[in-house]
């Protein structure tokens, strides 16, 4: 059992420390047994557990819990992006958000981390031509998380959304990696216009609480948009944006705005 562990840690530790805490979380809380048993350590590997989660969580009276379950088993088994994406969700979670102090945290009760993961499956049978189960997938993750991703929409990896109420974005919208957003973000249209009309937002941008950032528009690589923010336009590359509507007030103020967390900004800058 020990080299077996040993083993698994080596080829996956992510997994291996989920699978650690859970041990130690019913330890702590005899209660939580059940949900965790089978949550995570009834599951041969992470992408399981995950399918698992998907399945539980969108289940409904217009969808089965174990048709879920099949989809989500054939999309993790045919795009294996989709577990090395999560894999870095679930550690951006864990180095960005000061409340999360486990791996284990975002799989069971973090809604924004379980919205992001159902919508890459939604994604993926949108890349695939089934569009309708995508649209399904988009519906029931907006009304089960208040999370409303178009399933066309592009999200890189090491994506963090805190407290993840009232997210909205859009069909062609594009999101780069390592993002961090707060909740009630809107990444959206300015109108009725079709085809290319969301926003594309940079790596490492940190999105403040409540900020919307409208129209086809580009937000440059680490940059910041202070909370209620309005955004219409360009945004350059490692810059502070505030206000409404958004006008440049300084740098971003480090390297990585999306992992350093910090909304501060001077406005003598």
């Amino acid at each position: 059992m020990a080299e077996k562990q040993q083993n698994l840690a080596q080829i996956d530790p992510v997994w291996q420390r989920v699978c650690d805490e859970a041990v130690q979380a019913i330890g702590a809380e005899p209660l939580l047994g059940g949900l965790i048993h089978s949550s995570i350590l009834h599951h041969a590997s992470f992408e399981r557990a995950l399918a698992y989660r998907f399945s539980l969580k969108l289940a409904s009276g217009e969808m089965s819990e174990q048709i879920l379950r099949e989809i989500a088993d054939e999309a993790f088994t045919a795009e294996p992006e989709l577990g090395q994406f999560a894999r870095a969700d679930v550690m951006a979670v864990y180095d960005r958000d000061p409340a999360c102090h486990r791996y284990l945290q975002p799989m069971l009760f973090y809604k924004g981390f379980q919205a992001v993961q159902a919508y890459r499956i939604g994604h993926w049978l949108w890349t695939q031509g089934r569009k309708d189960l995508a649209y399904f997938v988009q519906m029931r993750v907006s009304e089960v998380f208040g999370v409303d991703i178009h399933p066309n929409a592009r999200l890189g990896r090491g994506i963090m959304i805190d407290h993840a109420h009232s997210i909205v974005i859009g069909e062609t919208a594009v999101v780069g990696d390592n993002v961090s957003m707060l909740h009630s973000v809107t990444l959206g249209g300015t109108g009725k216009e079709d085809g290319d009309r969301h926003p594309k937002i940079g790596d490492g941008v940190l999105i403040g609480a409540g900020a919307k950032v409208l129209g086809n528009i580009t937000v440059g690589h680490c940059s910041r948009i202070a909370a209620g923010s309005v955004v219409l336009h360009d945004i350059p590359c490692c810059k502070t944006v505030a206000g409404v509507p958004a006008r440049i007030v300084g740098e971003a103020g480090c390297e990585q705005p999306s992992i350093m967390m910090n909304q501060v900004f001077d406005e003598t800058d």
